[in-house]
């Protein structure tokens, strides 16, 4: 199985980027605006999340850990042709108050880590955005 493992420094502090990630339903409007274009909530802790290049995957929600600032999910639905796609993120709080961001999918099979690292990669620069904009407006 290959694993796809991106970091990003945000200058925002963790508590509210932890509130972006843990809001399971609002990542198109408070994580990673421009991304993701669209997302709805599609049953009991499913989502249906539309990103900028047109395309739609299901995700399962499987924990959300507050103490850890970790949330956990599945891809269950998608175009990708994956037949496992388990990711989660966390937030860490650094030394001074700001956060590091990182983000790991399993997934198999293992040619898909390449592509799917590069949108995650894509993905953390608008979170890095997003967040970095909340934190002036605060």
């Amino acid at each position: 199985m290959a694993t796809a493992h991106e970091e990003i420094d945000v200058a925002a502090d963790p508590d509210t980027v932890w509130a972006a990630l843990r809001d399971f339903g609002a990542v198109d409007t408070r994580l990673a605006p421009g991304f993701v274009t669209a997302c709805r909530l599609d049953g009991d802790g499913t989502r249906v999340v539309r990103f900028v290049n047109g395309a739609e995957v299901r995700e399962a929600l499987v924990s959300i850990d507050d103490e850890r600032r970790r949330l956990a999910y599945t891809v269950v639905e998608s175009a990708l042709g994956a037949t496992h796609h388990h990711a989660s993120a966390h937030v860490e709080p650094r030394p001074d108050g700001t956060s590091r961001f990182v983000w790991i999918t399993d997934v198999l099979p293992d040619d898909l880590a390449a592509p799917i690292g590069a949108l995650m990669r894509q993905g953390l620069d608008a979170v890095k955005a997003a967040q970095e904009r909340a934190a002036i407006t605060r």
